[in-house]
């Protein structure tokens, strides 16, 4: 018997690109495209104008690529500010909604608010970086806190070679929430990382109140579960692209 499986739409986070991917797409059993958004990899732009409608058009213009009518849209941590946006420019085709690991700010604030005073500080080094034209990536130091402990040298050794400069509106700019209110009937799940340490799991509690109605999915370990437990992750999204 033939098992629909709806289109999974995989959105990396803050300081990543689609490579962040790599290890789980090979346990996807369905229709699957890893979306760079703009200012990196197949969507090249300037980092410093790039905004939450720019990274919905990226996603538009690689699900119409893919030929992708209605799919299931899902997010890696600070995806989950600019997936909003992507609802409100796809609407009825975006089906299911995953947040893995997610920041969504409560509605007209940003991302950077939700921050500690320490991942703070480091966000304004990081901008001011940007505004002299000299964008950087993650040091080691913040690496090691975004990416997780739990991850085996060779992991980390693997995320930190494909980390990237990151667009700073998309830290800095307040979200819009109002999307997801607009779309009641669309499914929503997240997937909670409970050994995370930059989106800790209470603090995932009140960002999955912010999406709302979400149903909770543990897995454990760390923000980069799609590196370092990338059969289990690729479990739940196959089991939601089957429901």
């Amino acid at each position: 018997m033939l098992v629909h499986m709806t289109p999974l739409v995989l959105v990396h986070g803050g300081g990543l690109d689609s490579r962040c991917w790599d290890p789980l797409l090979p346990h996807l059993t369905g229709p699957a495209i890893a979306v760079d958004l703009p200012g990196r990899g197949r969507h090249p732009a300037p980092l410093g104008s790039v905004t939450f409608a720019d990274c919905a058009k990226a996603v538009a213009e690689d699900v119409d690529a893919a030929g992708f009518d209605e799919f299931i849209l899902v997010g890696h941590s600070l995806a989950g500010c600019s997936m909003p946006a992507v609802v409100g420019l796809l609407g009825d085709r975006v089906q299911h909604s995953v947040f893995v690991a997610c920041t969504v700010p409560a509605d007209g604030t940003s991302c950077f608010d939700t921050l500690d005073a320490e991942i703070q500080e480091r966000g304004r080094a990081a901008a001011d970086s940007v505004d002299a034209g000299e964008p950087q990536g993650m040091d080691a130091a913040l690496a090691k806190i975004v990416l997780g402990d739990d991850l085996d040298d060779a992991q980390f050794a693997w995320c930190v070679e494909r980390l990237v400069p990151e667009a700073p509106r998309l830290t800095q700019d307040t979200v819009d929430l109002s999307p997801l209110r607009e779309h009641p009937a669309m499914g929503r799940t997240w997937v909670r990382t409970m050994h995370d340490i930059i989106v800790p799991p209470e603090k995932q509690d009140r960002f999955a109140e912010n999406v709302g109605d979400c149903t909770m999915i543990d897995i454990d370990f760390g923000h980069m579960c799609m590196v370092g437990r990338p059969d289990e992750t690729a479990a739940i999204l196959n089991g939601i692209a089957t429901a």
